[in-house]
């Protein structure tokens, strides 16, 4: 892949706990951010069950539509967790014990506690690729274009930096957020008018309520800076004539 060329990605967030509202999901937008500022679009993102055919059936989906696929959850050492072992049957590859990954979390525990639960973290496809986890141990493994990581927010988090030759990604996604003392209906016409001049850039409008009054942030996204500018002149234009005041989020 170029760097011109547009790279997108999924995210596929499986577990129980987050479909059930015990956990709150903060890996999707700690993902998108990571992989838009390599120049990855995330297009897409699923939450399924602990369950091996709804798991199996959504990777095939999502990794035949995308370049990349990131999925979270489900590779510690509990009853419950089956994503390696679902990834493994959606490649057609033996479930088996990893051996760099038994070394490694031989290594890491005591003598002793390197347990049959714990043991079970270095199951994985055949021929997966390691990604290291620099917090507690566990590593997480890649197959082709899926990459398969801890549900644990900051477990998540402080694997990234390992990926990051494994990513090839466009240009990176750039973005402006414009803050108005407003509401959407009051600039709603304005908008849609400066988004049919600007089809190639991506442009949101989103209320907030911010000591004790509502506004909008609008947030321009595009790859190329000089888009985002014009842009951004065109909304300030519409902005001053309306007299809508432009505030500090």
């Amino acid at each position: 892949m170029t760097k011109k060329t547009k790279v997108n990605a999924a995210i596929l967030i499986i577990g129980n706990e987050i479909l059930s509202g015990r956990t709150q999901d903060t890996n999707t937008s700690t993902l998108a951010s990571w992989l838009n500022s390599i120049g990855v679009k995330v297009c897409e993102v699923r939450v399924v069950p602990d369950e091996e055919k709804i798991i199996i059936d959504t990777l095939n989906l999502l990794r035949k539509n995308h370049n990349y696929v990131f999925t979270t959850g489900g590779i510690g050492p509990t009853h419950d967790d089956i994503t390696a072992q679902s990834v493994s049957k959606a490649f057609n590859r033996k479930y088996e014990i990893h051996k760099e990954a038994y070394r490694i979390l031989e290594a890491y525990y005591k003598p002793g506690e390197f347990n049959e639960g714990r043991q079970k973290m270095v199951w994985m496809p055949e021929n997966a690729e390691l990604i290291l986890n620099p917090t507690s141990g566990a590593p997480g493994f890649s197959i082709e274009n899926v990459f398969c990581l801890p549900g644990v927010p900051s477990i998540l988090k402080s694997m990234l930096g390992g990926l990051k030759n494994k990513i090839v990604g466009g240009e990176p996604i750039l973005s402006l957020t414009i803050s108005l003392r407003t509401v959407e209906s009051e600039i709603a016409n304005s908008l849609t008018q400066v988004q049919e001049q600007n089809k190639d850039v991506e442009i949101g409008s989103y209320p907030f309520f911010h000591a004790g009054k509502l506004g909008v942030s609008i947030v321009i996204r595009s790859e190329n800076q000089s888009k985002i500018n014009e842009c951004n002149l065109q909304i300030l234009k519409f902005v001053d004539e309306k007299k809508i005041e432009v505030v500090e989020r």
